[in-house]
């Protein structure tokens, strides 16, 4: 054996490894918040890690009543949203989520304080379609303590909302995203990335304890399900039974759930040989039922020992199911689902025998379709954004989550409309007048491409009118009357040809209005530009000065530069001139006393020239004698 040759399987060995792990399926992404929790929490007995508070749009934070529910999670704090601050609509948007199919569950509250003592009633929506709303009573039925719903997150943002009914605030103690398996729960053709399901019931038979996934040691990747107890299903005419025998293919994906859910059941006895289970629910929606078995009754040994109907709502669903021969076998999971439409308000899933032993069943599991709702274009909603943030729109409009759906809840102040050919909502129409709203009027305005009406008037705007708003070609209405608008009118507003009624009265408005208004006027269209003191130009409003031609003004543009620069060349040059002359003087003046000296000593020089002068000639006269007269 050569020597290198137990290195070679080591070093082979560890290649796999890496290999192996490279490839192993990450766990899930998760996302738990302690609502109004400024720090970080665990909760027992599973050291559960929930995240202190934060993503919220509003709402106040506040200590919660002891655990109104056996489910909801041991936290101390919540986040309530009183209509009066915050508005009708209030949002969590978790942001950063990876793309994928998620379970989203939201635990609601009530305030431990003495002025709360009702249990408020709201509505729940999630990525913009309502899911639930809360029924009175909540708070003492522990199944209805929490709502949860799968829904596919596709643009990297979970948005959780809370829509006010007018019956109290509503207020959540914690909030849940967790990722699950994309193709978990795909009840047939209609599911999918369209489609949300709303857990309506989930049932652990012939169990007495509540539990989690988490408490059965569950796979991460389930989503960790709450299961219900149940151990009968109507007036002790049926038997619990359970075993310690593990279950095969309980654990596969995409739904993994765990082995323990399978090791327990109900079965139907003499006194009633059917089982039937029977529950409230929403008319005319469609459900899907999940129904779980596994054939863990020592008795039943073999195919054709036990064979039964299953029935909803008195229509055979599946037919002569056998347990063993559909699994596979003795202790093997066995999951059946089908989707219905139910009309009235009670679901009922009957089992009902036809060989050999009594019906047996070990988990149901039922969900609301709901169908998701298109949302708004999203450059619309960022306009609206923005228009929110420089108007100072008060908060009690409640300007959160998407402006046109759920439905139900849209925004104030915003009119919506479907485009049934891009299925898409869009912005039509603003009503904001009389709403106290001040800051200035934003460029972003343009993004509303759909906009037909406006209607701003009598409230403290001021700035300038966007040039933008000239190339809302649909426009209709305008009405900015009665603000603090100032300058002029773009000339853009004159090319809005759809343009019917123009109100601009009641601002600070100045300058010549555009022609091309004027001629609207002659084809029915409404203007109103009265308390504008500097405007002018069509009849109505004063007589503007003459108006130049667009080459006129560049001519006087171009002669009042040129007249600039003579004007600054002209006082350069004087400028340079008089410090020549400043510089010669500052010279002659230093130079005086030495001009002055050699001046005195010239003149003395040719004085004494001039004297000796004189006594040369006394000299020569004398010595020659007196001169001969004639």
């Amino acid at each position: 054996m050569p020597r290198f040759l137990p290195w070679l399987l080591l070093l082979l060995l560890l290649f796999c490894l890496a290999i192996s792990t490279c490839f192993a399926r990450q766990g899930p992404w998760v996302m738990r918040i302690s609502c109004g929790s400024r720090v970080n929490v665990n909760t027992a007995p599973t050291n559960t890690r929930w995240n202190k508070d934060f993503a919220y749009t509003g709402g106040i934070p506040a200590n919660a009543t002891k655990y109104p529910s056996f489910l909801t999670p041991r936290l101390p704090t919540l986040r309530y949203f009183p209509l009066s601050s915050g508005g009708p609509n209030n949002c969590y948007n978790i942001r950063r989520v990876p793309k994928g199919h998620y379970t989203v569950r939201v635990f609601f509250g009530l305030i431990e304080e003495p002025d709360f003592n009702t249990e408020p009633l709201f509505d729940i929506s999630v990525q913009g379609t309502q899911v639930y709303s809360l029924q009175a009573g909540w708070s003492t039925n522990d199944d209805q303590s929490f709502v949860e719903a799968q829904v596919f997150l596709l643009d990297h943002t979970a948005s959780i909302c809370f829509h006010s009914t007018g019956h109290g605030d509503p207020a959540i103690t914690s909030i849940e995203i967790l990722q699950i398996d994309n193709q978990a729960y795909r009840y047939g053709p209609a599911w999918g990335q369209g489609t949300i399901l709303r857990t309506a019931t989930r049932l652990s038979c012939g169990n007495g304890k509540p539990k989690f996934d988490v408490d059965y040691s569950g796979d991460h990747w389930g989503g960790d399900r709450f299961w219900g107890p149940i151990t009968s299903l109507g007036s002790s005419s049926d038997q619990p039974r359970s075993t310690e025998a593990g279950i095969k293919h309980a654990t596969n994906a995409p739904n993994f759930y765990p082995e323990a859910l399978y090791q327990t059941a109900i079965v139907s006895t003499d006194a009633q040989p059917d089982l039937a289970y029977t529950m409230d629910v929403e008319p005319n929606r469609n459900y899907s039922i999940w129904l779980h078995f596994a054939e863990i009754d020592a008795t039943v040994t073999d195919v054709g020992k036990r064979v039964f109907d299953i029935l909803v709502n008195s229509d055979v669903q599946f037919q002569d199911v056998d347990i063993i021969k559909m699994s596979g076998g003795r202790y093997t999971a066995l999951v059946l689902n089908t989707t219905v439409l139910v009309n009235g308000r009670t679901l009922t899933i009957t089992l009902h025998p036809k060989e050999g032993q009594y019906a047996i069943i070990s988990a149901i599991e039922i969900f609301e379709v709901v169908i998701a709702e298109t949302k708004t274009l999203s450059q619309e909603v960022a306009a609206l954004q923005k228009l929110k943030t420089a108007l100072a729109l008060p908060p009690r409009f409640g300007w959160n989550g998407d402006p046109c759906v759920p439905q139900q809840h849209p925004w104030n102040g915003a009119d919506c409309q479907f485009d049934r050919t891009n299925f898409r909502w869009f912005i039509d129409g603003l009503g904001l007048d009389n709403q106290g709203l001040r800051g200035s009027l934003p460029n972003d305005i343009i993004k509303l491409q759909s906009l037909q009406s406006i209607n701003l008037s009598g409230n403290s705007i001021h700035g300038a009118i966007p040039s933008s708003i000239g190339k809302l070609t649909k426009l209709e209405a305008l009405d900015l009357s009665y603000n603090s608008f100032n300058g002029s009118i773009p000339e853009s507003v004159g090319q809005l040809t759809s343009l019917r009624r123009l109100n601009l009265n009641g601002n600070h408005l100045s300058g010549r209005v555009p022609a091309e208004l004027g001629g609207m006027l002659l084809h029915g269209a409404t203007f109103n530009f009265t308390d504008n003191a500097g405007l002018c130009g069509i009849p109505g409003l004063r007589t503007c000065g003459p108006r130049l031609t667009a080459g006129a003004k560049i001519g006087i543009a171009f002669a009042a530069s040129v007249a600039c620069l003579l004007v600054v060349v002209c006082a350069t040059c004087w400028w340079k001139r008089r410090q020549n002359i400043l510089r010669a003087q500052q010279i002659a003046a230093r130079g005086a006393p030495y001009a002055k000296a050699r001046t005195h000593l010239s003149h003395d020089i040719q004085l004494t020239r001039h004297y000796n002068n004189q006594n040369h000639h006394s000299r020569t006269a004398a010595e020659n004698g007196p001169s001969l007269l004639s």
